[in-house]
This record gives C-alpha cells, structure tokens and sequence, in this order.
C-alpha cells in the first residue's frame, strides 16, 4: 500500500510533462497545417533548380527479372504433394 504514494505523484508528473509538451506544439504551431504532410508525399515539390531540362538524356536504369529467376510461391513441402 505504500507504494501508492509513490506511484501517484510520478503519475502527475507524467501528466504535467505531456500537458507541457502538448501546449508546447500548440504554441509553436505545430498543428496549424496538418494537410500540408498528407499532401506532400503525393506530389514530387522538387525547386525548378534541381528539375531534369527536357533535352537532357536521362539516365535511370530499370531492371526486370526474368520469370525463371522468380522463385515459386509455395513453400517446398506443399510442391511434392
């Protein structure tokens, strides 16, 4: 039973700091644009400095496997049956 009285007043601390924390982001605006993350992952926002120029070759290289070296699905035990 005594240690209820240690474990309350750790509990208010712990809801003191999140209060704090909590006010904190509120003051430092932290909440004021919460589309702007949603969004930013859907569109490619580059500066018009770091843009490919349309007459420049480009130089990315795709890869595809073959199906061959695709391996099957089904685990091995399940094939020989």
């Amino acid at each position: 039973m005594s240690i209820i009285y240690v474990l309350i007043p750790i509990a208010v601390l712990f809801v003191m700091i999140g209060l704090g924390v909590f006010f904190w982001a509120v003051r430092s605006r932290q909440f004021d644009d919460l589309d702007k993350e949603a969004y930013s992952i859907l569109f490619d926002n580059q500066p018009s400095s770091t843009k490919q120029k349309k007459n420049e070759p480009t130089t990315d290289v795709i890869t595809t496997k073959s199906a061959s070296s695709v391996p099957d699905a089904a685990p091995p035990s399940l094939k020989d049956q």
